[in-house]
């Protein structure tokens, strides 16, 4: 509690205890400790409570976003059903791939735009699940022709606040990329960087590339898509503005606006004290505080933009398909991308919203619940043995957390982080008329499409 509210409470009091001796009672019993506890904790760490406060979706003028890419409410629809279209799919590696998988295959609102498996899997995959967990490979697909992720499908939400992308940051032209152009290698999507975006832009962008994702005319032509981009892009030539470059700007606008803004956490700082349980609070003072945790997560999104070795181990093993060397430029993090051996197994730090939505955690998903996480982290014990001691992040150290504090940082974690209604970012059907966020015929089994 700032010190205004504290002078103001303590002359509320005083002022009763006078004149009104009944209400004595009523005043103080509506004042929790706990309450003031949790705030003097984020005003400690942050500064202020609104350093924590997510903005509300349309209030565009409170969105971080690209100065080159402004934020406007045709270009934002139009990235919502383009990051849901499956239509997009119109060149894929094989045939049978055409029109079966969008970017919300392996980011969708039921995951907490994540891919709900360990690892993603558009192109060759089949089925869904009921959160994607069902996904699993086409068996008439040849492996060397899948669409997976190398390393955990890192969430799609709020990426406002992250200046770069992926969990090495190789996405973006600004922010920490500064200095690293002689990385943006020509021919493969780091070159993308070159158009000058930040990360979300550029993720977008290469990101349909990579994916096989393209704008055909003819599909935009036969649906609305056409004047959605008009509507997106007014003032442009017409054959300027059905371009990859167009889509990936407008998916990254939408992207922009994933704001977990209805989770208990941003519902207490907005003055609502009951939206989180007892349990949480004191869960949330740990994470201010003694945890330490916010020394890392930080901010509306509780995510910084930098670099930490915490020795996970990587995506491999039992139904892992095109997983990495342990040495290679996936597993090494930031030090794959800017080939420092300083860099070298560290990645970038998480936002931390929805996290259960889908239980994998770690670069390599190798951990199944946040509480797993936290306990490695209070015992500091690194499991990958190729990470350089000298590398390990320095408040990577043993917390000393009981068990119960254990409990309560999870729940905070897990329930007080949690918006439950991202469906709202979900559109209701799409101009194309497809299943989404997966097309095949098993998905439409398991998703309820006719």
């Amino acid at each position: 509690m700032n010190l205004l509210s504290k002078l103001v409470v303590a002359l509320t009091l005083a002022i009763c205890i006078l004149f009104l001796p009944g209400c004595k009672k009523d005043i103080t019993e509506t004042i929790d400790p706990l309450d003031i506890e949790l705030e003097d904790a984020l005003v400690a760490a942050g500064g202020s409570l609104s350093n924590f406060i997510l903005p509300e979706s349309d209030d565009f003028g409170s969105i971080p976003q690209d100065p080159l890419n402004p934020l406007t409410p045709e270009k934002v629809e139009l990235g919502k059903f383009l990051f849901h279209e499956p239509g997009l799919a119109s060149n894929p590696r094989l045939p049978m791939g055409k029109n079966v998988y969008s970017c919300a295959s392996c980011h969708h609102a039921g995951a907490g735009f994540q891919a709900g498996r360990r690892q993603g899997l558009a192109e060759g995959g089949l089925g869904f699940g009921i959160n994607g967990e069902g996904r699993d490979l086409d068996p008439a697909y040849p492996t060397a022709f899948i669409d997976v992720q190398p390393i955990r499908t890192p969430s799609a939400m709020h990426a406002a606040y992250q200046i770069n992308q992926l969990w090495n940051g190789q996405f973006g032209a600004t922010g920490v990329n500064i200095g690293t152009e002689s990385f943006w290698t020509v021919e493969t999507p780091k070159e993308t960087n070159h158009l000058g975006y930040q990360g979300t832009e550029i993720q977008a962008i290469a990101g349909l590339g990579v994916h096989e994702l393209e704008m055909d005319s003819a599909f935009c032509v036969n649906t609305s898509y056409e004047t959605l981009f008009n509507n997106a892009y007014p003032g442009l030539p017409v054959s300027e503005q059905i371009t990859a470059e167009n889509a990936g700007l407008a998916i990254a606008a939408y992207e922009r606006t994933l704001l977990a803004n209805k989770a208990p956490f941003q519902k207490w700082l907005r003055g609502d004290q009951a939206a989180m349980t007892e349990s949480q609070k004191k869960g949330a003072v740990l994470f201010f505080s003694t945890a330490n945790c916010v020394s890392c997560h930080n901010g509306p999104a509780l995510n910084d933009m930098n670099f930490y070795a915490l020795g996970m181990e990587d995506l491999n093993g039992s139904g892992v398909y095109g997983s990495e060397p342990a040495t290679g430029a996936t597993n090494r993090g930031r030090g794959g991308f800017t080939n420092d051996p300083a860099d070298d197994y560290k990645f970038k730090t998480p936002q931390l919203y929805n996290l259960k939505d889908s239980p994998f955690y770690g670069h390599g998903g190798t951990f199944t619940s946040v509480k797993d996480v936290i306990e490695y982290k209070n015992a500091a014990l690194p499991d990958n043995t190729n990470v350089p001691p000298e590398n390990l992040a320095v408040d990577f150290i043993p917390l000393n957390l009981s068990v119960s504090e254990i409990q309560q940082i999870t729940d905070f974690i897990e329930n007080g982080l949690h918006d439950p209604d991202l469906m709202r970012y979900v559109p209701e059907s799409l101009p194309s008329g497809f299943c989404f966020p997966n097309n095949d015929e098993a998905s439409k089994a398991d998703l309820g499409c006719n």
